[in-house]
């Protein structure tokens, strides 16, 4: 099986935190490593050669830091962001090139993901079930809260279990869901958070690219076709740019026949890291609820998220539900529940 990370995003809700020279798969936001560093950790049952990095030009010199046990050949460069559909897309044909009919499985380096050995055990479960039924596999979590801020898994009938594992058909995607929804999702008891974490056969993959995306597919064989020779950075420059910009889910696994996804249900103790409301959710707290970092001083604060990346002393007094960042490249200020519209002050 070989991985492929996905490192590629800008993380615009996390400002001034992650900014877009080093964003927050390049940021310690959760322990005393980076999130990429968390990433490769919970992947070190793999050799280090079979471990891809997708990421952009500019960043590339940060994976090569951080990811020194990568080979260099494994980071693949995106010329331009064209969603995941393009970059998972790209990785499959080069490693379909490079390993005929292997198993590839797509991990994201801004997840937090505590239980390790559930991880590596859902992995193997889903690259057997790949080689046997050449499914569309995808390694989803119990819906713990009523959360909008996550797309959700309808389950189909269970499939089979495999070594205790719950392996079911899929009965329909369901995007982010309006705070109603969620929660009767939360009581049917059936829908399950859609982490996107895949598991399949780069073969297989190809073809329902081929099938549902053809453009796309005959622009990723060209692109494949190059690789390994002088013309293949000319070839990916040129070609790359031109893909669809679209999400997989949407390109692919929407328009596929859920007779041909399964889906495992784990404990894996994950969350996205996409704001810094879900990084107050996950990290421990103090006797109020705050979690704090760097030089802070408080004073009747609660439920709040202090974060002083500077040498400055920070002091704050009466605060609930409060975010307050601050750093070399920006100060940050607002309600917990306000921190999603981050992006739009980024955007102007």
């Amino acid at each position: 099986m070989k991985a492929v990370i996905l490192a590629g995003g800008g993380g615009t809700r996390l400002w001034p935190l992650s900014t877009e020279k080093t964003p927050k798969q390049f940021q310690k936001l959760v322990s005393d490593k980076t999130l990429i560093e968390e990433t490769l950790d919970r992947l070190s049952f793999l050799d280090p050669k079979d471990i891809y990095i997708a990421t952009n030009k500019a960043h590339k010199p940060l994976v090569q830091k951080i990811c020194t046990h990568v080979p260099e050949e494994n980071i693949i460069i995106e010329p331009a962001l064209r969603d995941t559909a393009s970059c998972i897309g790209l990785a499959a044909a080069i490693i379909e090139k490079k390993h005929p009919n292997e198993v590839m499985a797509v991990i994201y380096a801004d997840h937090l993901i505590k239980n390790k050995t559930e991880f590596e055990e859902k992995l193997r479960i889903a690259e057997a079930l790949a080689k046997e039924e050449h499914t569309l596999n995808i390694v989803e979590v119990k819906a713990i809260s009523p959360s909008t801020n996550y797309g959700y898994v309808k389950l189909g009938a269970l499939h089979k279990k495999v070594n205790g594992t719950e392996v079911y058909t899929l009965d329909s995607f369901k995007e982010k869901p309006t705070l109603a929804q969620a929660e009767e999702f939360i009581k049917e008891g059936n829908y399950l958070w859609n982490t996107g974490i895949y598991v399949w056969e780069c073969s297989t993959l190809l073809h329902y690219y081929k099938e549902y995306k053809p453009e796309t597919y005959e622009k990723l064989k060209k692109i494949s076709e190059s690789f390994g020779t002088q013309s293949y950075e000319n070839t990916l420059e040129s070609i790359y740019p031109t893909l669809e910009k679209t999400s997989i889910d949407y390109a692919i696994m929407e328009n596929v026949d859920p007779k041909k996804v399964r889906i495992l249900k784990s404990d894996l103790g994950w969350s996205d890291i996409g704001n810094f409301e879900t990084i107050w959710e996950v990290q421990e707290k103090d006797a109020q609820s705050n979690v704090k970092r760097g030089k802070v001083a408080s004073l009747d604060t609660e439920n709040s998220l202090i974060y002083n990346d500077t040498d400055k002393k920070m002091a704050v007094i009466g605060l609930k539900n409060i975010v307050v960042v601050n750093t070399k490249d920006g100060i940050l200020i607002c309600d917990k529940s306000q921190c999603k519209r981050i992006k739009e002050l980024n955007n102007g």
